[in-house]
């Protein structure tokens, strides 16, 4: 059993667009003019399933995210081997470097610490490869849980980024609704010790800033998205514990996102989700808190308090 493959049962085990401003300094009204937040809101609430490993959904043609130059016999993504394609134009020389030294060591056999197994906040896009999905609307308030470590966004309704935005691991995340379409900004994304938008360790500076669009969708609206996304990405047996209906033909939840970093990337760039309903009720999945990795006899760099607070 591999290093990465023991990593992901070890986790699952313990359960129990394109933008066009890349700065963070100006206040900024995501609310279109002359549009309502009075209008119909669609109903996005419930828990999504999206099952798959290795990355995004790319799109059907132009700039897309790093894709895994690792593949099984079936031509999917390698999930074993997290070797990111550093040639994808998308990527300034710097950050191409850093994603080559990433996949070399996949290919070696070493398992570079992520967000995912270190126990830390994963932030936009990154979180966006979590199996389970739930959101919660209010008038004033989005709020995400994504189901490793019992992630949560939240975003604020018909408001603007503030005049100074403070870093946070999530980011500042203001929406609004265009139409049947929900519309989340966020910048802001805190640079932790394991800042990187993909599992291939492509990096990102404090210029990242993420356009999310939500909708619900017909299947066969969706249906070339599914197959691009599958032909791509793994899907773990038992759907990883977020069991869905692959014969469901009703509405989907689509997510279209743009990514742009001046720092890191040399153009926007755009991806999908497309998320199923879940079958199954929400099941807790809490990130390890033995700080002893198992997979390189080291101490891991969970979140831990050097002192205690009482």
């Amino acid at each position: 059993m591999t290093p990465h493959l023991r990593d992901f049962l070890l986790l699952m085990v313990l359960t129990a667009a394109a933008t066009t401003a890349f700065g963070q300094t100006v206040a900024t009204d995501t609310r279109p003019a002359g549009k309502s937040a009075a209008a119909s809101v669609p109903d996005f609430s419930g828990i999504w399933a999206h099952p798959f490993l290795t990355g995004f959904e790319p799109p059907a043609s132009g700039p897309g995210p790093v894709l895994n130059r690792s593949r099984s016999r079936n031509g999917v993504a390698n999930f074993q081997q997290l070797v990111g394609d550093y040639t994808n134009p998308i990527l300034k020389p710097h950050a191409a470097e850093v994603v080559k030294a990433y996949g070399e060591r996949s290919r070696a056999g070493v398992v570079s610490p992520t967000p995912s197994n270190q126990c830390w906040p994963g932030g936009v896009p990154y979180v966006f490869w979590d199996f389970l999905m739930q959101m919660f609307q209010t008038p004033n308030q989005i709020t995400f849980v994504y189901r490793h470590g019992n992630e949560v966004r939240r975003v604020r309704m018909n408001e603007p980024h503030p005049a100074k935005v403070t870093p946070s691991w999530y980011g500042d995340s203001v929406g609004h609704y265009e139409g049947d379409t929900l519309v989340i900004d966020t910048i802001g994304i805190k640079q932790g010790p394991f800042a990187m938008v993909d599992m291939y360790g492509t990096p990102f500076t404090e210029k990242l800033r993420v356009v999310e669009r939500y909708r619900l969708v017909e299947y066969e609206q969706a249906k070339d998205a599914i197959e691009r996304n599958r032909k791509e990405n793994f899907e773990p047996p038992g759907y990883g514990g977020a069991p869905y209906d692959p014969n469901d033909r009703g509405k989907v939840l689509q997510l279209h996102f743009t990514v742009a970093d001046e720092g890191v990337f040399t153009m926007p760039w755009t991806s999908t989700i497309t998320y199923r309903r879940s079958l199954g009720t929400w099941t807790e999945l809490i990130c390890a808190e033995n700080r002893r990795e198992y997979y390189a006899d080291k101490d891991s760099e969970v979140p831990h308090a050097e002192k205690p607070d009482f």
